[in-house]
């Protein structure tokens, strides 16, 4: 039931439930843009400074909800940060921080830092589906 994601059945969070799915991916791209640069599909989003980005190798093809844009949460290195723009089929844009992350960082999608009830909640769905809609993923299997 939800207690497997960090949630009591009896409602409110548990810090003694742990996640039992990590996604993750890694940046493969990075770029710096200047001030009122589009980012996305439909030009959604534009910077509103000059801002670090990173893509990532994940999109809606991978299970990633499409609906998810814009503000979603997302983990660098451990870092919170955000999504920004649309998902794309094959990859999201994420914001760097201005000095510390870069090419080849660990981008955690929901898990240990990034509750993925957060997510859902940013996609207006729930957990459960999120969960189900994986595909394309490397699964690694741990106790």
């Amino acid at each position: 039931g939800l207690a497997l994601y960090g949630v009591s059945p009896f409602g409110g969070a548990d810090e003694r439930l742990k996640p039992v799915m990590r996604l993750t991916s890694r940046v493969f791209g990075e770029r710096v843009l200047p001030p009122h640069s589009p980012i996305g599909y439909g030009a959604t989003f534009y910077t509103s400074k000059s801002t670090r980005v990173g893509l990532i190798a994940c999109g809606y093809a991978d299970g990633y909800p499409r609906r998810a844009s814009t503000g979603s949460p997302i983990a660098v290195e451990g870092q919170r940060s955000r999504i920004i723009g649309r998902v794309s089929m094959d990859m999201i844009t994420v914001e760097l921080d201005a000095s510390k992350e870069g090419l080849g960082c660990e981008v955690e999608l929901w898990g240990d830092v990034v509750n993925i009830n957060e997510v859902a909640e940013a996609a207006g769905t729930i957990a459960y589906e999120l969960l189900c809609n994986i595909k394309r993923a490397k699964f690694t299997y741990s106790e």
